[in-house]
């Protein structure tokens, strides 16, 4: 699973807390740096298409403008220095999970993401300990999808097709998001994720909010770019 949209319903009904704790600034402000990114470091949104697309985003849940501007500029602060690498461990009721991470402190973001993990009755493993269990694979989120392009996107290799998301194969990402250009749907963003291979399945709400809540005291970490767990549910 890619973050936790998919299991939005259990956590909108696990009240208030969460929702607090997660805002749409924090989950924007990943959104404006992940565009910057794909745009190739361009903090313009002249001549950045995807970070154009994210700003007006911003603008509808008000994100003020200078949270917007302190956000870019300590991006153009550390991108120099920037080191991006996987942390891998297993979270409560054994869900193996990967943390990316980009980080000008190695040891820093090292031990906080630690603590979260033991905070929540986890651990923090060696490289390769859960890797092997994920896949790498590109997503693509876009405004809209009708029936005509769903068949379309099924046709040029879709692995995956859900809401606006669609999952395709590493190698096929940018072809993905220039046949989408050319089709004129709009593009909020494109990236590599890591997929699970083997999801274990929660047997309970309960056991899924104690995940959901690791991921997002870990997404609130300004060095995490992704979250990435290895579970089920069905209800």
């Amino acid at each position: 699973m890619s973050g936790h949209s998919k299991w939005a319903n259990i956590k909108n009904r696990k009240g208030a807390q969460d929702q607090k704790r997660s805002t749409a600034f924090t989950k924007m402000s990943k959104n404006i740096i992940t565009a910057i990114k794909l745009g190739g470091n361009n903090t313009s949104p002249e001549g950045n298409s995807y970070l154009k697309t994210i700003l007006e985003k911003a603008r509808e849940v008000n994100m003020p403008k200078e949270n917007i501007n302190r956000l870019i500029d300590k991006f153009n602060q550390r991108k120099d220095h920037l080191q991006s690498l996987y942390l891998e461990g297993f979270g409560p009721h054994g869900v193996p999970i990967m943390v990316e991470v980009e980080t000008d402190n190695k040891n820093r973001t090292l031990g906080e993401v630690r603590l979260i993990f033991r905070n929540h009755g986890g651990s923090l493993g060696e490289e390769g300990s859960v890797g092997y269990l994920f896949e790498r694979v590109g997503e693509v989120e876009v405004e809209q999808i009708d029936e005509t392009l769903e068949l379309e996107l099924i046709d040029k290799g879709a692995l995956d097709i859900e809401d606006k998301t669609i999952t395709v194969e590493s190698k096929m990402l940018s072809e993905m998001i220039n046949f989408l250009k050319e089709r004129g749907v709009t593009v909020i963003s494109g990236k590599m994720i890591m997929r699970s291979l083997n999801p274990i399945s929660l047997p309970s709400e309960e056991q899924v909010g104690e995940i959901l809540d690791m991921i997002d005291e870990l997404e609130e970490n300004e060095d995490v770019s992704g979250v990435f767990a290895g579970f089920d549910y069905h209800e």
